[in-house]
């Protein structure tokens, strides 16, 4: 099957061909027609799988046909991130059709998303705190859109923002075409799929195991010799392109430091960074400046890099549909990759529910020259100071013996609160 035959506006092939689109994925297959159709739709699609563009090209299609002027769609989603990642395949499907789109998301100054809003824009992609802001501000109105499209809806409510959806919902018209995709569907997604989609049809892609183009192999370690471990797999890899997961954002920032010190170009991604240092650090690893990125779970999903040849779970994910969605970030689009996961002997019963999922034993590798009876390293306790030793930088003064440092303290409490 080829694209020309959804009868897509023919102003969409340019945009088609320079996304290297030849034929249509499972995903785009059953989506596409239902869309154009005017469907609503509820969708669980595996990632890497082609999905943006299988709702972005009905989109497309309907704006062309209809010919609006004003706001008419409206895409919402978690995370910039994925904001982002949407807004680039609206920017290379849409070319040469003179359609406007523009992203809404907090992090940074609204002033260039407002001016985008002012000067007319007909798809809104958006994270619910920012455009509920700008709701308020009104310098957003919806009552005229026609397409609302949830993406990643269980990651929305993972977030908290369910209670933000249903406001953005309350401020839509009642007639509209509504497309919801999600990985799984806990009963709140499934209440609110209900509330505001009608009589939806139902796709289902290939969501009850990893890619098969993914090759699994766990690597048991004790839990001191992981950062070590990590660095001797790494010798033995081609790191070309490696995404590294890790449970905390302040193990992916140490982590990152501890890989950078070796030969290794090397970014980090997680929510205590800027958006622009999270902008820079994508930017980097797509196009090769960084061959290593260390992130939480923040970019599990969406992310969308071309040639991601291995991931590496440093820390075991919580659940498997947050392995899933963090191994898909490579073998994707039928490419080969492999995901290895660092394991300690506490995370064996997920592992035992990640074998079930994939119906088949992960093989356990080891590193031969590699020492896993090295030893803990003991705890050194610092020696006592001498009363007139000099303070450490940065270091408190008895408050019993300093009133002074107790004003200090108090003052820099206060300060922290602002």
């Amino acid at each position: 099957m080829k694209f020309d035959q959804f009868n897509l506006d023919p102003r969409l092939s340019e945009g088609i061909n320079r996304s290297g689109f030849d034929e249509p994925t499972p995903v785009q297959k059953q989506v596409i027609p239902l869309a154009m159709a005017g469907h609503d739709l509820v969708g669980t699609a595996q990632t890497g799988t082609g999905k943006t563009a299988a709702f972005v090209l009905p989109i497309l299609h309907k704006l062309l046909q209809d010919q609006h002027k004003c706001l008419s769609v409206l895409i919402i989603t978690p995370t910039r991130e994925l904001a982002e990642q949407i807004n680039q395949n609206i920017d290379t499907l849409k070319y040469g059709t003179g359609l406007r789109n523009a992203t809404v998301y907090g992090g940074v100054n609204a002033n260039s998303q407002i001016k985008a809003l002012r000067r007319g824009v007909d798809i809104i992609v958006a994270c619910p705190g920012r455009l509920l802001d700008l709701i308020n501000q009104e310098y957003v109105k919806l009552n005229k859109v026609d397409v609302l499209v949830l993406d990643e809806a269980d990651r929305m409510l993972d977030m908290g923002f369910l209670p933000d959806i249903k406001r953005i919902i309350a401020y839509l018209p009642a007639e509209r075409q509504t497309m919801m995709f999600s990985a799984t569907f806990a009963p709140e997604i499934e209440l609110l799929a209900k509330k505001v989609l009608h009589n939806p049809k139902r796709i289902a892609i290939g969501m009850s195991a990893p890619a098969h183009t993914v090759s699994h192999a766990l690597f048991p370690v004790p839990q001191h010799l992981k950062s070590q471990l990590l660095l001797k797999l790494l010798e033995h890899t081609d790191t070309k392109s490696v995404l590294i997961f890790t449970r905390t954002k302040y193990r992916a920032k140490t982590l990152a430091r501890k890989i950078e010190s070796g030969k290794y170009t090397v970014t980090s991604l997680h929510s205590n960074r800027t958006q622009g240092q999270r902008q820079e650090a994508l930017k980097g690893f797509k196009d090769g400046t960084y061959h290593i990125m260390v992130a939480t779970d923040i970019a599990a999903r969406g992310l969308d890099v071309e040639s991601i040849s291995h991931v590496i779970n440093f820390d075991i994910p919580g659940t498997p549909d947050d392995y899933i969605h963090r191994i898909g970030r490579t073998g994707r689009a039928e490419r080969t990759g492999d995901a290895f996961t660092l394991i300690t002997p506490e995370d064996e019963p997920m592992i035992l529910r990640l074998e079930k999922i994939i119906g088949a034993k992960i093989i356990r590798k080891t590193m031969e020259d590699f020492d896993y009876g090295a030893p803990k390293p003991k705890h050194q306790p610092s020696s006592r100071r001498g009363n007139n030793q000099p303070r450490r930088y940065g270091q408190r003064a008895n408050p019993a013996n300093d009133k002074k440092s107790i004003g200090r303290y108090r003052s820099n409490k206060a300060h922290d609160k602002r």
